[in-house]
C-alpha cells in the first residue's frame, strides 16, 4: 500500500506534463508555453505565408536554372 500511493501521484504528474507538452508540440509551439493562451491567426498567417513565399522562390529559381541549361546558347 506505501508504494501504490507514490506509484499513482507519480501517474497523474507524468499524465499532466504529457498532456501540456503533447498539446504544445502539437500546436507548433515551445512545448513550455501555456496551451491554454489564445493565439492570434494573423501570426499563424505571417509565418505560414512566408513559408510558402519561400519554398515558392526556390522553386521558380529551380525552373529558371533548368530553363537556362535547356535554352539555346
Amino acid at each position: 500500500m506505501k508504494t501504490l500511493k507514490p506509484l499513482f501521484i507519480g501517474v497523474l504528474i507524468g499524465l499532466g506534463l504529457g498532456l501540456w507538452f503533447g498539446v504544445n508540440i502539437g500546436k507548433h509551439q515551445p512545448f513550455y508555453s501555456n496551451p491554454f493562451a489564445e493565439h492570434k491567426v494573423g501570426e499563424k498567417f505571417k509565418t505560414t505565408l512566408g513559408e510558402g513565399v519561400d519554398k515558392a522562390g526556390q522553386k521558380l529559381e529551380k525552373l529558371g536554372q533548368e530553363l537556362k541549361g535547356t535554352g539555346k546558347p
